[in-house]
């Protein structure tokens, strides 16, 4: 199920409603995001060259895959879809659907998963779900960059375990060296930045293992540890005179958007206000 216009069911709800935004985030192995709502709409069948991993928010959806019909009526499904598939999809009543897609290619996933794929699209994994979710929350703006290439490793990793391709391995005792030598990296790039693709070249790690073994050893993970050194740099400039936005992209945030967003969020109040509270004192 994507954007394309598609061949009316017959039936008619009422006037139509179409909404629809979508964007290419800078995130590797996502090719495309797509957030719609449809209240009578039918997809023609279909293939994509990408895995289609939908959220149902609202409404339900009827849709075949190879030949098979399924619908998603519970808004705890995950609904993933195999590249190279036919595949169609429709509104099932006057309220229609809510959706959210991300489009992942075959460097994410391989498509010779697509037949485990096939048997089973409606995955009912609260865990899987919180983590799309948490996903798309990231993917909403290119700033947030780390953090949604972290959420989608361990997406990845979860549908490798569903589609029986995968087994979880915990951090033994090379999870401190990771830990450590992640932490060093991070402390190292703190306004330059660093890209999850990056620090598991530079420290032959798999991507998750690397965010379990620091997760475990120091209680947060990696990009929620760039964040807070990012913070407490800004504090310091700021109460030195330096503006906002200066300030901003100083410290490795992308824009004073980005800074005012996470600075609120860790002091409860902005830059700005933080700095004039300084200067008065």
């Amino acid at each position: 199920m994507d954007g394309m216009s598609g061949a009316h069911t017959g039936h008619t709800y009422g006037p139509e409603i179409h909404e629809v935004r979508a964007w290419q985030p800078a995130v590797a192995g996502i090719t495309e995001v797509l957030h719609a709502h449809f209240t009578d709409h039918a997809y023609p069948v279909h293939t994509h060259d990408t895995w289609d991993l939908m959220l149902l928010d609202d409404g339900a959806v009827d849709f075949a895959l190879d030949r098979r019909r399924h619908g998603a009526t519970d808004t705890g499904q995950v609904v993933l879809l195999p590249p190279g598939v036919p595949h169609d999809g429709r509104t099932v009543n006057p309220l229609g659907f809510r959706k959210r897609v991300v489009y992942l290619s075959t460097a994410v996933l391989p498509e010779r998963l697509a037949g485990s794929a096939v048997a089973g699209p409606v995955l009912g994994d609260d865990l899987l779900r919180r983590r799309v979710h948490q996903l798309h929350a990231a993917l909403r703006s290119d700033a947030d960059v780390f953090e949604a290439a972290s959420r989608l490793a361990f997406i990845r990793e979860r549908l490798l375990v569903r589609l029986a391709a995968h087994q979880v391995r915990e951090p033994g005792r090379e999870g401190d060296r990771l830990a450590a030598g992640l932490r060093e990296l991070l402390d190292s790039r703190v306004g330059d930045g660093l890209t999850l693709e990056e620090a598991t070249a530079i420290l032959h790690a798999h991507p998750t293992h690397l965010i379990r073994s620091f997760s475990r050893a120091y209680g947060l993970p990696p990009h929620t540890y760039l964040t807070g050194r990012r913070i407490d740099r800004a504090r310091r400039l700021l109460l030195a005179g330096e503006r906002p936005v200066d300030v901003a992209t100083e410290v490795g945030f992308y824009d004073q958007a980005h800074l005012n967003r996470h600075f609120t969020r860790h002091l409860g109040i902005s830059p700005a206000r933080y700095a004039k509270a300084g200067r008065h004192r």
